[in-house]
């Protein structure tokens, strides 16, 4: 049986997905810089009242050992599989800015959208 790293497997997950799509600027991919050590889900806009009270400028850190903050497990679950796939360099090739992205809600009627960013080392 060969044993691979969860972090190489999750680098390669994208490429095993893809499958025979061919990206026009894979050649000039460029490497970003730093390990990715978090991501930052902070709320960037609330409408309505949130039934948790989240609110603008409110934070929530996930990193490989956990979650620090306050979030709605609605948002949680909504969000996790953008925070995993961001956590393990998955790439979003519709985003002007490969580090972060929006993502909101499944509340329409009271909606908050966050900003998940990914940290890195310097």
């Amino acid at each position: 049986m060969t044993k691979i790293k969860r972090r190489d497997f999750c680098k390669a997950a994208p490429c095993a997905v893809a499958g025979s799509f061919v990206f026009a600027d894979i050649g000039q991919e460029e490497k970003m810089a730093g390990k990715i050590t978090a991501v930052i889900a902070k709320v960037k806009s609330q409408d309505g009242t949130c039934g948790l009270g989240h609110r603008v400028g409110d934070t929530v850190r996930f990193t490989e050992a956990g979650v620090e903050g306050k979030i709605c497990i609605h948002a949680l679950y909504s969000m996790m599989p953008a925070v995993f796939a961001m956590l393990f360099e998955a790439r979003f090739p519709w985003l002007e800015d490969p580090d972060t992205k929006t993502h909101a809600c499944p509340d329409a009627y009271n909606p908050v959208v966050f900003e998940i960013t990914r940290v890195r080392t310097e």
